[in-house]
């Protein structure tokens, strides 16, 4: 059986520093209960348009969607804008117009993690492998709905982000101690300098 696999194409000795943020939506069964498929179809690929379209305006690459998660990359040294595009996610999927149409409600689930991965093309599609990864996903997982939880290393990158520390967490694969922290959203002053 080994024989039958294909090696991954391209260069895979080159590390590359990654910052990774994987955004889930909450509820998102309920809502395939609720609604008829066609529209809940309709509504997962506007969400979804609306997410590519908000992280590749950040700066961003999407790697990968499915169902109602979506993984996006930076360079590490741009995390500042995985950050931004992290939080903004949250604001734009409430005010997405087919949901309020449907009478619902989009929430989020973020999570933001930086370090070393492997990158390269599988079938057809840029892949990322690595705990950075990884670790995205089970802080998404982890967030409480509206949240936005990064790892250590994004807030030692960005100290002037306003920040909570988490608890430690229990992350499957990562252990019992995990330290984690809320990224808070703008200060009402910094929310009306900015222009959308």
């Amino acid at each position: 059986m080994p024989d039958l696999l294909l090696p991954l194409p391209g260069p895979q000795d080159d590390t590359v520093s990654a910052c990774f943020v994987l955004v889930d939506l909450v509820g998102s069964t309920a809502m395939a209960q609720a609604l008829p498929l066609h529209g809940y179809m309709a509504l997962m690929q506007d969400f979804v348009q609306l997410m590519v379209l908000s992280f590749e305006a950040r700066g961003g690459q999407v790697l990968q969607h499915q169902g109602d998660a979506v993984l996006a990359w930076w360079p590490a040294q741009h995390a500042a804008q995985a950050c931004a595009a992290a939080q903004d996610a949250h604001g734009r999927a409430v005010r997405l117009h087919l949901a309020a149409q449907m009478g619902q409600t989009l929430r989020l689930r973020a999570g933001v993690s930086v370090g070393p991965v492997l990158m390269g093309m599988v079938g057809g599609q840029l892949s990322a492998y690595g705990l950075p990864v990884n670790y995205a996903k089970r802080l998404c997982d982890a967030a409480r709905p509206g949240d936005t939880l990064i790892c250590d290393e994004v807030r030692r990158r960005l100290p002037e982000h306003l920040t909570w520390p988490c608890a430690p967490l229990a992350l499957q694969g990562f252990g019992n101690d995990c330290m984690a922290h809320h990224l808070l959203a703008e200060t009402p002053h910094d929310a009306r300098m900015k222009v959308d």
